[in-house]
């Protein structure tokens, strides 16, 4: 990065990064590499942004202690520290002494097989969902080989439109798929996802492929290890066929290729980070993929694009061999076309594997029989009640759960101001990337526009370490209230809007987003089922019994 020789220089960085006069410039990075490092005029700039007065002893001490922290500064650069290197710490979403969830393992239990007959019009196995798929694989009424064939062909000829590829997986899927034809004729049945294919969004590591991140200058990486998630549906049989467009570095529908469509509205983009995930699950080129969210990247683009979107909780499901945006933010979960279809995902996912620190064992204990009146169900009355586009498909989703026999109890979300802790993100954000930054190559990034991720890197590097630690601390609070929400409730049904979706990603607590209804322009609209930590089996039973009473996952884009 330039160095900056003076204060009115400095001064109008500072102001093009649209900084807020309460955010302490960060002096270590604004003077780069000239010497002498720090001058007393540029330190009294920067403390007046700060708030801070000072004498001028304080300020001779404050010169060289930050003199030595530059040289600290330029030897943690210098390490080179790959994107996989996790902080030291790691963040807990439970608070001490609560303990919610169930902790006897017990074998999921599934919905009965309602496999649809395989006529002439084989393509129409397209929109089959994964338990009903499962039920032909299973039978060898449809062999692995022609579902995974059906969806190559489908990738091929509708990434045209929706360019939600980036590779194709072709020989492995045909080789995974030959194999799952040939065990289960032997009668080595793995499960319900034997045979299945899926797709990766492309921050997922495969070996032999590339792992792009969806983002200019990363076209050609590769990773010598498959991803954890990678792994376990590998072993679960399961088929993989394609990785998936993602936004450049997990933001939007913008990727080095061009941009992902929503199959309901083709001059539309498909929202993000997981464009392809969504996309190309609801044009029925995959029975399901797995994404990743952060703030939104499951549920935006699962609303747009009229999927099931799972996100699990925070610890659920391990992140080894993902791309890392937050550390304490980051979550992996299956879009698929059924609430039960992303349960018998989340099965196969889930649990510790020994390297993600923040992964719990906790069992997932998904039982499609279990009655509704065991659940209590809460809404966000408030939220509900508010004007919007969106309140007429919201208040219909009401009266089909309360039709269900569900007792709806009116909660409120914490009165906190989330808000105010997204710097977590992006700090987090800029460190995982600290050295695109400085070392230019952000310029190969698709978007350079304010609302982009080298202008967001760029400014967190002008954020202090005491508002990362603050917002950390205000963050408890949130933790805090959202234990008083669920205190009296296992489930919460919610519109699919901030502030619910930011403040259960800072939580960590799971939600499931299912289509509730289309707009006049044909376009999908979704709900949101919140759940208790690790809480995900009674949520999805939930949201899974509304699914049911409708028919809106049903339904097929005209493409």
């Amino acid at each position: 990065m330039p160095a900056f020789s003076d204060r009115r220089r400095f001064l109008s960085v500072c102001s093009s990064l649209g900084l807020s006069s309460t955010l302490l410039p960060g002096v270590l990075w604004a003077m780069g590499q000239d010497k002498p490092a720090l001058t007393p005029e540029l330190l009294d700039s920067a403390c007046k942004m700060a708030g801070l007065e000072l004498d001028e002893a304080q300020r001779k001490l404050m010169i060289q202690s930050l003199n030595d922290q530059l040289t600290a500064s330029k030897e943690l650069r210098a390490l080179n520290l790959p994107n996989a290197v996790a902080p030291a710490f790691s963040f807990d979403p439970v608070l001490p002494g609560v303990t919610t969830w169930d902790t006897a393992k017990r074998p999921i239990k599934v919905s009965p097989p309602r496999a649809p007959r395989v006529g002439q019009d084989f393509e129409a196995l397209a929109f089959t969902s994964v338990r009903d798929l499962a039920e032909l694989v299973r039978t060898r009424k449809v062999s692995s080989v022609a579902v995974t064939e059906l969806c190559l062909a489908r990738l091929e000829r509708l990434d045209t439109k929706l360019h939600c590829v980036i590779t194709l997986t072709k020989d492995r899927a045909l080789a995974q798929a030959k194999e799952a034809d040939r065990e289960i004729a032997a009668g080595k049945y793995r499960g319900l996802l034997h045979g299945i294919p899926w797709g990766a969004k492309d921050l997922l590591s495969v070996k032999g492929f590339p792992t792009t991140w969806g983002a200019g200058g990363f076209e050609q990486q590769r990773f010598e290890e498959d991803a954890t998630v990678v792994q376990r549906l590998d072993a679960a049989g399961a088929v993989l066929v394609a990785k998936l467009t993602l936004g450049a570095l997990a933001m939007g529908d913008k990727w080095f290729g061009g941009m992902t469509r929503n199959p309901w509205k083709l001059d539309e983009g498909s929202s993000g980070s997981s464009a392809g995930a969504a996309a190309a699950v609801a044009a029925g080129c995959l029975p399901f993929s797995v994404g990743s969210e952060t703030y939104g990247s499951i549920v935006s683009p699962s609303t747009r694009c009229g999927t099931t979107g799972l996100r699990p909780t925070f610890g659920r499901v391990p992140r080894t061999g993902a791309m890392a945006l937050s550390w304490t933010m980051d979550k992996l979960g299956p879009i698929a076309r059924t609430v039960e279809d992303t349960a018998l995902v989340l099965a196969a996912i889930q649990g510790p594997d020994g390297r993600d620190r923040t992964v719990r064992e906790v069992p997932f204990n998904w039982d499609a029989s279990v009655p509704l009146s065991s659940i209590r169900v809460g809404y966000l009355k408030a939220d509900f009640e508010k004007d919007r586009p969106e309140k007429p498909f919201d208040a219909a989703t009401l009266e089909k759960l309360k039709a269900l026999g569900v007792k709806l109890v009116p909660v409120a979300l914490p009165d906190v101001n989330v808000g105010a802790m997204l710097p977590l993100l992006s700090a987090e954000a800029a460190a995982a990337f600290d050295a695109l930054t400085h070392n230019g190559r952000d310029k190969l990034l698709t978007g350079q526009g304010e609302h982009d991720w080298p202008n967001f890197f760029r400014v967190a590097q002008l954020l202090p370490a005491v508002d990362y630690i603050n917002a950390n601390r205000a963050r408890v609070l949130a933790m805090e209230g959202m234990a008083r929400t669920f205190a009296d409730v296992d489930v919460i049904v919610a519109p699919t809007e901030d502030p619910q979706v930011l403040i259960t990603n800072l939580t960590g607590h799971p939600t499931v987003v299912v289509p509730n209804g289309f707009r006049e322009n044909g376009t999908p609209v979704s709900v949101s089922f919140l759940g208790r930590l690790f809480g995900e089996a009674k949520m999805l039973a939930v949201a899974r019994a509304y699914q049911e009473a409708t028919d809106f996952h049903l339904r097929q884009p005209k493409l």
